[in-house]
């Protein structure tokens, strides 16, 4: 976790799906639980329950192959991005990640991808839509070095 350590800034926009990919961020605690925080995430009931005392804005969900939703996180993402000014987005995926790291790079505003834990020997959908738009991508396994050399390696954080 030394590499997610060194992201610098107060203001962190963690942008996420529920479920493993939530679970993921939420092992992130010790970084982000001294930072001022705002969560993009769906309203879901493992959301709901597991981001109950934190700042939560709605996602549009699914975002898997739906061009409305896509476009909808699009339109949130630029919202988002100007009203909170965060320092960095940080983001395990799902696809609504997409739009957050597109605008983000637009603006200038640097961005952590925590490839998930389960896709050890090939990237995932959005690893590879965020790829070009990473600032900074983690690892949890040595194995994904091979399909992303640029990463660096954070161990497993479940």
């Amino acid at each position: 976790m030394t590499d997610i350590a060194a992201v610098p800034g107060q203001r962190a926009l963690l942008v996420s799906t529920q479920g493993g990919h939530l679970a993921q961020l939420l092992a992130l605690r010790p970084w982000w639980e001294q930072r001022q925080r705002t969560w993009v995430c769906p309203d879901t009931p493992d959301v709901r329950d597991r981001l109950a005392d934190e700042r939560v804005v709605t996602s549009y969900s699914p975002t898997t192959r739906n061009v409305a939703n896509l476009l909808r996180n699009l339109v949130l993402a630029w919202r988002v991005l100007r009203r909170e000014r965060p320092d960095v987005v940080v983001s395990a995926g799902a696809g609504v990640a997409v739009p957050f790291f597109v605008l983000a790079w637009v603006l200038r505003i640097p961005t952590v991808f925590l490839e998930v834990y389960d896709r050890v020997d090939s990237p995932t959908m959005t690893g590879r839509l965020c790829g070009p738009f990473t600032t900074r991508r983690v690892v949890q396994w040595d194995t994904q070095l091979d399909v992303y050399p640029d990463a660096a390696l954070v161990g497993p954080l479940l």
